[in-house]
């Protein structure tokens, strides 16, 4: 298969020092969202006390763990401003992403032992869950850096227990082990309560020599109060016990190392433990990249940080999708699918890292005689037709056969409504998509690079897609709507303009209220909202998505659960015999 791999096709082309002068501005109006971006970030790494008082009791930061344990130029930090129930600390309590240690991908979930030594908080399960969700979906370990004091108890109802709260994890546990995906822990400080079970339900447990785990805390132990309620006698004794129990805490390292052999093995030194998580994922079966890659792995040839310069902050302006494209991809090559048939949407192939994945994406522009079933409206790249629909779900199908994973590149207002386009069957080719890809076991990642809207946020390989999109990030220009902020007010309010207008009444009022909601719709579908409550899990720069693909891509092929031998491919025969027999159909306009 050389002949289809190690040369694809050119993609992109230079840029112009014209362009480039003439986007200028937007290049500073998209720096200064990644700006906020970079302080909100910081922020959230400095979040609970100092470092220095973390330093104090001879302890590391989780920052620092990390730091420490991954290699270098390869963590890619995800949900770091994940904040859904608006913690005052502004985050959960947990820092994960996709990371190599020992030369091998894994889930690296971390306590942030300085936010309440880690104690679980509201939002902190479901960030848990998305991490691990991502374990299972690329098939690769968890690592986990566990020191959690537990719970912070006065909130418990909004984590403790329902379908998705803080004992979610412990069957996540049990179901990834089933299915071979290996979990090990570096476990520190004292883990009552919560942070036992979550200290005791990983596959290897690896123990700091000041650690404990416990099924309760000394404040547990010590316990309920036999009258029923609290008084002096009560608080004398409770005194008594407490002062007992932090002396002596339950569940040391001579109980579960000595005596239960929960610990594998206990380490003097911080560093240690983390040492001997990397010995571990050394263990880990894993191929060698060289047994999947189609091609040596090559830089793009144009620079990704020229993508500021291609793609434009105005929502309502286009760009060159390709020559975005162009600027994260291996070598600056490609393998396009159907190039004439859906002109509103790119499929094809490419390679990362020298791993071959598929790609698609919005195109933007108007496209004349398009879509093909009215002449009543042309086309504008971003929506979605008939044909894009079509071709989207062949080409997942094709994937699937070949086991080839996607990433998937939103800046979608949406798929075209109206009886024109149901009578294009448009709704039921919406579903068919999300059939086609529910009916694949392939990993996939999502980049929204503008728009992500309506139903074609979630047919496009939304996060939505829970068995299938291991995480999605966002950039600077970013947003996420069930529509946009405009068109919304006009839904809401074009009735109550007619009843005005006829009543004789001034429109102002209703118009004070619809502008009002279209910059309520702007500011809650800004980067980082979108990041605070999960719509995306990382807010990135341009030049640093393909970071992030290169870390899919590895962590994809690393362990994977099927293969299908490259010789046995048939979507770049399929690819070819259109472009050297004509198979394809004319590009729209021809």
């Amino acid at each position: 298969m050389r002949q289809y791999f190690e040369k694809m096709d050119d993609l992109g082309k230079p840029m112009k020092p014209a362009q480039i002068e003439r986007m200028k501005d937007n290049v500073a109006q998209i720096e200064a969202v990644y700006a906020d971006v970079a302080a909100a970030v910081d922020k959230a790494k400095n979040a609970g006390v100092p470092a220095e008082d973390v330093h104090k009791k001879g302890d590391m930061t989780v920052w620092e763990r990390i730091e420490y344990i991954v290699d270098p130029g390869t963590f890619c930090p995800l949900h770091t401003l994940y904040n859904p129930a608006g913690n005052k600390e502004g985050v959960t309590g947990v820092m994960d992403g996709l990371a190599r240690i020992s030369g091998k991908w894994c889930v690296l979930i971390g306590f942030d032992n300085k936010v309440t030594v880690g104690a679980w908080i509201p939002g902190q399960p479901d960030n848990n869950l998305r991490a691990t969700d991502m374990a299972k979906i690329l098939n690769i370990p968890i690592v986990w850096l566990v020191n959690c004091s537990g719970a912070r108890l006065p909130e418990q109802e909004k984590f403790y227990a329902n379908r998705r709260g803080s004992g979610t994890c412990f069957f996540r546990h049990a179901e990834l082990e089933k299915m071979g995906i290996p979990v090990l822990a570096g476990i520190y400080g004292t883990n009552p309560a919560g942070g036992g079970y979550q200290g005791v339900s990983p596959t290897i447990l690896l123990a700091h020599k000041d650690c404990n785990i416990a099924v309760g805390g000394a404040g547990i132990v010590s316990g309920m109060s036999p009258k029923g309620f609290f008084d002096e006698e009560i608080a004398e004794a409770l005194i008594d016990a407490t002062r007992k129990f932090r002396a002596t805490p339950p569940g040391s390292v001579k109980v579960h190392y000595d005596s239960t052999g929960f610990f594998r093995a206990v380490f003097e030194t911080q560093t240690g433990v983390l040492d001997a998580l990397k010995e571990y994922m050394s263990y880990i079966p894993a191929y060698h990249p060289k047994f999947f890659r189609v091609a040596q792995p090559a830089a793009p040839k144009f620079d990704p940080k020229e993508i500021s310069s291609i793609i434009t902050f105005n929502q309502k302006m286009v760009y060159d999708f390709d020559n975005l494209l162009a600027r994260l991809v291996d070598n600056s090559e490609h393998m396009e699918f159907r190039s004439g048939y859906g002109p509103e949407v790119y499929t094809g192939l490419v390679k990362i890292d020298g791993f071959l994945i598929g790609v698609i994406g919005n195109r933007q522009g108007v496209l004349p005689n398009y879509p093909e079933y009215t002449n009543e409206y042309i086309g504008v790249g971003g929506k979605l037709y008939r044909q894009g629909l079509i071709k989207m779900s062949e080409f997942v199908t094709l994937c699937d056969r070949d086991r080839v994973p996607i990433v998937w590149f939103q800046d979608t207002s949406g798929i075209d409504v109206g009886d024109i386009a149901e009578k294009a069957e448009l709704l039921g080719l919406g579903q068919s998509l999300i059939y086609s890809i529910e009916q694949t076991e392939l990993p996939m990642m999502l980049a929204v690079l503008r728009k992500g809207s309506a139903a074609a946020h979630y047919v496009m390989g939304g996060p939505t897609a829970n068995n299938h999109t291991a995480f999605t990030l966002g950039t600077a220009t970013t947003e996420i709507y069930v529509m946009h902020g405009e068109t919304a007010a006009t839904a809401s309010f074009a009735r109550r303009l007619v009843k005005e207008k006829d009543a004789g009444k001034s429109l102002q009022p209703v118009l004070d209220k619809m502008n009002a909601l279209a910059k309520e719709y702007y500011d809650k579908s800004r980067p980082i909202s979108c990041a605070v409550t999960g719509m995306v899990d990382e807010i990135v720069r341009y030049e640093d998505i393909r970071n992030y693909m290169v870390a899919f891509a590895n962590a994809v092929y690393q362990n994977p659960k099927s293969i299908c031998p490259q010789h046995h491919m048939i979507l770049p025969r399929v690819i070819r015999s259109q472009v050297v027999k004509g198979l394809d159909r004319p590009k729209a306009g021809e």
